[in-house]
Parts: C-alpha cells; structure tokens; sequence
C-alpha cells in the first residue's frame, strides 16, 4: 500500500532526514534500488528511505518547473502536478507589482509556487493552505523570505483586514485511493469560483488560475481573461479582477516560449470580434497555439496573416505567403486529398513514406489507428522505421463543410 504524503513529509522534517535528501545526488530511476538497500545497511529506518527516495525524484520531475529552485525545495505528487511553472508564477506576480500592491493572500497556495514568486519580489504575502502536510512543504520553500507567512487554514475563513490583493489557485482535483481525478465545475472548485467573485466585488485586487479548458460562458464578464501556453502546452486560463485587470482587454492569448513571449488581446468578448473569410486549401497552412485556440482568437491571427479559415468552424488557416508569427506553426502545402483509407495506403506506397505524422482536427479519425492503416505491419510509428520507405511525410486531417480531407504538408 502506498504511504500517505504525511508520512512521505514527516521524516524529511528532522535533521537527519533533511541531511540525508541534502546528500543525495540527482534521482536516477536505473540505481534507485541499489541507493535503497545501501541506505538502509547504512542504519537508515525504511520509512525514512522511502521519504527520502520519493522526495529526490520529485524534485528532479519538479526542475521542468521551477529549474534549480526545485533542489531545495519540498513536494507532494498531487501538489507538483498543480503547481504553477515559476517563470508563470512570475509573470502573475508582475500583474500585482505592477498595481501597486503591497500585500497579496495567496488562498490555497499548495507548495508555494505564486507565493515564493510574489514574495521575490518584495509583496507581503499571506499563504494559505489547509491540507497540513501541504502547509508543511509551504512553510519549507518559503524559508528563504521573511515577508510571506504560512497560515494553516481553510481559504475561505481567513481575514483579509489589511490585505488589498488575493490570488487564488482553486483545487481542480481530488484524490482518493484510486488516485486523482480531474473536477469540470467550477463550483465544485475549492474555494469555488462564486467564492472568487465575492472578493472581486470587495474591490480587491483579484487573480485566480482556471483549467484552460474553462468554457467561455462560465467566464465572468467583469474579468480579463488570459490563456497561457509554455512551450505549446497550454497551462492555465487567468482571470483578472479590478486593479490587476488591463484596461480595454477582455480575452488574451499569452505564449511563453524559447525565444521570449508574445501575446494577442482583445477588447471584444467572446461573442465578439472580426470575422474571417473563408477559403480553400492553398499556400500555406497555419496551425494556432492552443492558447490561441482557447481565447478565441483564431480569426484575428488569420486576419494578421492576410489569411483565411478553411472552414469557419475548423481552427486551421492559410495564407498565400510564409509569415513568421508566434502564434501559430506553419506547413507548405503540398497536396490536397479526399480522405479516403485505400487510396491513401496507395499513396503511402507509391511515394516511398517510412515515417508519417498525423495531425488532426474537427474529425474523430485516430492517428495511431489511422497509422497503422496506412504502414505496413511493424512499421506504423511517429519516429518510425524506414525500412518500409525511405521518406517522411506529414498529414492533417480535417473537415471542410461537409466533406473529409487528407492534406500533405511539409514544416515550413
């Protein structure tokens, strides 16, 4: 049976147990057994071992988002995979800096992540948490800034006298003995998103991070709403209350990537907004961020493309020309084909494919059964073996009014 995360915590709060996670390298799954029985010939309990061993290879897992942060910090599986991306969490603490807030209560700050950001940046900061063990790592992370206190509290009990912003990271989960599972309504959040709306209307400086799925119409209307992406992955839908809310934005999509960030706005809400054209399949496909996607934006990058849609309720775009946006990948199009599965195992055939990638959408086509279709028994992979072709290729499946097709593109 699985230990509790109180007991995976507890031993690491003593000096031998931080001593030990201090002197362990970084986590390495290949020599995890023979580091076990070696602790333990060493005198070490079990208990301790198995605190130890699961603490170093969260904090190896956690450096994909808090980098070297993460080597002196304390984590909890289900807090990990919640927890805010620093360079994220940074950005949302620039939000209450930039508005001239002095103190921020962090409700439900799991491990930390927003506070430790705020906190860097010279905010007071309250955090409050009220699963105990949770706290416990809280408390740990903070160390470093006397300006943010841990509270060991219900989020929606704690007075806030004095304290003129809140950010909030409702609990979108829960857990049972079968593991964690995913909550949709954003009232069955904890707090729930009402909760959120009340202190908006206080007039305090509001921030609360939402599952980018978040449907448009649950969105309040008194709110900036901004879609993040890290890397292409899509993280978080923010809303924006009050002072920390931008004058004339509505919706954004901000993207986060190796060469910097960009971000696209609009003062519209999500009824409204230019509308673009439609047209055929030519030049230059686009495919748009999912941040992009989920502000509903896709029409004005095709507009900022001199593009068009190729069907008004597809997010696929293009354009005569190669642009270099950030906000969407683009593809040279090179055919354009009815989908159809025979005639494209001929085409596979005829033209030499080892490795074809598939992309797809507004069709309930599966690419790795598509896949397998279309390659030769042994050979239906991605990354693939080119024994049955020498060649690489690149579908998109998609749907144009009512009719199915097959595109063939290359990256551009």
């Amino acid at each position: 049976m699985a230990q509790a995360p109180q007991d995976q915590i507890a031993p690491l709060l003593t000096s031998e147990g931080w001593d030990l996670l201090a002197s362990l390298g970084p986590y390495r799954e290949d020599t995890s057994f023979e580091l076990n029985s070696s602790l333990r010939k060493a005198g070490h309990s079990p208990a301790l071992v198995s605190a130890v061993l699961t603490q170093s290879r969260l904090r190896t897992k956690a450096e994909l988002k808090f980098g070297e942060f993460a080597r002196s910090m304390l984590f909890t599986q289900a807090g990990l995979e919640q927890a805010t991306r620093l360079q994220v969490a940074a950005r949302h603490a620039e939000r209450f800096v930039q508005a001239g807030i002095g103190h921020v209560a962090d409700l439900g700050c799991g491990l930390a992540a927003d506070s430790l950001a705020l906190a860097s940046m010279d905010i007071t900061v309250t955090a409050v948490e009220m699963d105990e063990t949770t706290a416990a790592c809280a408390t740990v992370n903070l160390i470093p800034f006397p300006n943010a206190t841990v509270v060991h509290s219900d989020a929606t009990s704690v007075p806030l006298d004095g304290i003129d912003g809140v950010w909030l990271d409702p609990a979108r989960r829960v857990t049972s003995t079968s593991g964690t599972k995913r909550i949709w309504d954003p009232e069955a959040f904890s707090p729930p998103l009402s909760f959120v709306e009340s202190l908006a209307a206080s007039g305090r400086a509001v921030g609360v991070k939402m599952g980018p799925g978040m449907p448009h119409e649950s969105v309040p209307a008194d709110c900036e709403a901004q879609w993040v992406s890290v890397g292409g992955d899509v993280t978080e839908v923010t809303l924006w209350f009050n002072a920390v809310r931008r004058t004339g934005i509505r919706r954004a999509a901000l993207l986060l990537g190796p060469q910097g960030a960009a971000e696209i706005t609009s003062a519209e809400d999500f009824d409204g907004g230019p509308v673009a054209p439609v047209g055929p399949v030519e030049g230059y496909l686009y495919e748009p961020d999912g941040a992009v996607i989920r502000a509903g934006l896709v029409a004005d990058v095709a507009l900022e493309l001199g593009g068009h849609l190729v069907d008004e309720h597809i997010a696929y775009i293009c354009a005569p020309d190669l642009v270099d946006t950030p906000y969407a990948r683009a593809y040279k199009v090179l055919e354009v084909m009815p989908y159809n599965v025979k005639a494209l195992k001929a085409w596979v055939k005829d033209n030499g494919i080892g490795v074809l990638d598939i992309k797809k959408r507004g069709t309930s086509v599966t690419p790795e059964e598509l896949r397998k279709q279309l390659l030769p028994a042994g050979k239906a992979s991605s990354k693939g073996s080119k024994k049955a072709g020498n060649k690489t290729a690149t579908l998109v499946l998609t749907r144009i009014g009512e009719d199915r097709v097959a595109i063939v593109v290359e990256p551009a």
